[in-house]
């Protein structure tokens, strides 16, 4: 979705929508009603809707790419270009500049001038946006791509200039102000795990004025938008989340980055603009969500404020459309109700055809690095009925704080039939998105189904897969291992992840009947520096259990009191923090299991590899760990 430029100083924007049955629509609003400019004919869905046109003129052409398509549209709704880029895959991203076309499939990037192939380049990972810094400022054409690396690409022609490494995958890119500030060169990115930042991509390299943390665990970054939708001269930050959050970031006096306004939705918010489209004089944010409803944040005031005794009248123009939007629903249900009644006679009709109903679902499957887990995302056009876990490896289900579905778990045979996860998600009416979740064990590598039914007539299912990884708990970096044809060399400060290494490798080269010859060398201080790197963690968690266990007693004493005032500030804080201390102790059986597991793991491990079986030694080591202290933790390893 793009707002196409006003045409007077006051005038409002019409809107430029496209949608997966191939419709590219264009409206304006007037009086709070929609009025259309002109819709094109359905046809293959549409991936990227972008603006372009003459360099230094008005961006009022609409583009849009289908499957390896590109059309052109005047803003009357003319179509005047369909040009085939003859790639093997669809069109994700794409971007336009002037003459110039990019566009991006899954890892190839092409570039074209007046529809003529000018630069090619072939991506080391998948290719999520495509941007060019604008030509008319920095005098060259600098294209970026955001890839799943976490690497911002930076191009040159049809070589790679550098890399920009950023703290997350990034999803979206979009220039600081629409033009990239003052010299063309600010990029703003936001990542698959919430974060945002703001890069300069100068000649020399990149320079990153700021990182904004994801410290909430909000959605995903899906869009971005730069607009002065505060009045105060300066462009604020509209930003669009996977979990339906709409904010607006703006600068403080001290360039630091202050959250103005939030908004949640109730679906993945898919693209958000600012600008004025319902009525002059007031700005709007304007989104559109996974299901395609499009709906706007006004700056208009929609309240009013009365004093006692004083009474207030509707204006004729709120009740006209209170009275629009009351027939629209009559409306609406009276449809549901024809189609509920066609749907049962030609149910009971000996010659009618049953046609299952197709759907498409939104699926996000991400690790989540603070808490080691994974959280799986489902978003479908339609409620969601119940929906099937079914998992052929241990994984534990977690939970969540926005998930209203009801759960329950099935008996699992896991040594007949390989199943070790059964589980059955009800969800509430009207729900189109779930959210879940897991924590796999390292070592254990296989498949989560997910069974999607919707409340559709007749019945129908939609199972996606998720591959568990056998380091299904560790996060890319941005060093790389050295590889050779036919040799690869890993190395860890963790000999647990070296041991499921050469364990996986070993068994899947006997599947293939390959011959591996693995060699080793282990660090004897690695495991001194990951016990060093658990303690702070472990210390923690430890120190949590102590001060829940006071929190009951001085309460007591501060009734007893009257006030906490004779307390040391230690005591003081605990009581402050009470409640926090207690939500948090609710999650740390999880936590301790797993530090404990860690450390147990990494005893095993280590004298795996002196071929020594210790196992008998684990009692020994939770005695240990149950009465924890480092010294004498790190002096158990070296003696058994």
């Amino acid at each position: 979705m793009k707002l196409l430029p006003s045409v007077g100083r006051k005038a409002t924007q019409k809107v430029a929508v496209a949608d997966h049955d191939g419709v590219v629509t264009c409206f304006g609003m007037k009086k709070g009603e929609a009025v259309p400019v002109f819709k094109s004919l359905p046809g293959q869905k549409i991936s990227r809707l972008e603006l372009g046109g003459a360099l230094g003129t008005p961006q009022e052409k609409i583009f849009v790419s289908s499957g390896s398509e590109v059309r052109g549209y005047t803003k009357k709704g003319k179509q005047f270009l369909t040009f085939e880029a003859n790639l093997t895959e669809s069109i994700n991203a794409m971007h336009v500049s002037g003459a110039d076309l990019f566009v991006c499939a899954s890892y190839i990037y092409n570039h074209y001038c007046d529809c003529k192939d000018q630069d090619y380049y072939l991506s080391g990972d998948k290719i999520n946006d495509v941007l060019c810094l604008p030509v008319e400022t920095v005098g060259r054409i600098v294209p970026i791509l955001a890839c799943q690396d976490r690497v911002l690409r930076v191009l040159q022609g049809s070589d790679l200039q550098y890399d920009v490494e950023v703290p997350g995958p990034p999803t979206v890119l979009e220039l600081l102000n629409r033009d990239g500030g003052k010299g063309g060169e600010a990029v703003l990115y936001g990542t698959a795990d919430g974060k945002l930042g703001l890069v300069q991509i100068t000649k020399s390299g990149p320079v990153t004025s700021w990182e904004l943390d994801n410290e909430k665990k909000k959605g995903g970054v899906l869009c971005i938008d730069t607009f002065d939708i505060v009045g105060d001269g300066v462009k604020d930050i509209l930003v669009g989340r996977d979990d339906g959050t709409v904010e607006v970031y703006g600068l403080d006096s001290s360039n630091d980055l202050t959250l103005r306004f939030e908004n949640v939705l109730s679906e993945s918010v898919t693209s958000i603009q600012g600008g004025c489209v319902g009525k002059e004089m007031y700005d709007e944010v304007l989104t559109t969500t996974y299901t395609g409803w499009v709906s706007g944040l006004t700056t208009e005031p929609q309240q009013m404020v009365a004093g006692p005794g004083d009474e207030i009248k509707m204006s004729r123009e709120t009740q006209g459309k209170v009275a629009a939007l009351r027939a629209e629903l009559e409306q609406l249900q009276a449809k549901v109700l024809q189609g509920r009644e066609k749907y049962q006679q030609s149910s009971q009709s000996s010659t009618a055809v049953s046609a299952v109903p197709v759907f498409s679902i939104n699926d996000k499957f991400t690790l989540c690095q603070d808490d080691a887990s994974y959280s799986l995302t489902l978003e479908v056009q339609t409620a969601i009925d119940n929906l099937l876990l079914q998992s052929d490896v241990p994984i534990d289900l977690l939970d969540v704080d926005k998930n209203s579905a009801v759960v329950s778990f099935s008996e699992c045979d896991s040594e007949s039939n390989g199943n070790f996860l059964l589980a059955t998600y009800r969800c509430q009416a009207n729900t189109t998105r779930l959210e879940l979740k897991v924590r796999s064990i390292e070592g254990q590598y296989g498949t989560l189904q997910a069974y999607v039914t919707p409340r559709l007539q007749p019945k129908t299912c939609q199972v996606r897969q998720y591959q568990i990884k056998p380091l299904s708990l560790h996060q890319r970096t941005h060093a790389i291992n050295q590889e050779r044809k036919g040799e690869a060399n890993f190395k860890s400060d963790n000999i647990s992840t070296i041991s499921i290494l050469k364990d996986v490798l070993s068994k899947e080269a006997t599947k293939r009947k390959i011959n591996l010859n693995i060699s080793y060398e282990v660090n004897e201080d690695s495991v001194s520096h990951t016990l060093q790197m658990i303690h702070p963690k472990l210390e923690y968690q430890l120190i949590l259990a102590k001060k829940v266990q006071l929190i009951d007693a001085l309460k007591e004493l501060q009734v007893h009191e009257g006030n906490a005032d004779f307390l040391i500030p230690e005591y003081r804080s605990i009581l402050d923090e009470s409640a926090q201390l207690l939500e948090e102790y609710k999650k740390q059986p999880a936590h301790l299991e797993r530090l404990y597991g860690m450390i147990t793991d990494l005893f095993i491990d280590k004298f795996k590899f002196k071929g020594q079986n210790v196992k008998t030694k684990v009692s020994q080591l939770l005695a240990i760990l149950n009465n924890y202290e480092l010294d004498s933790l790190m002096e158990f390893f070296s003696e058994a």
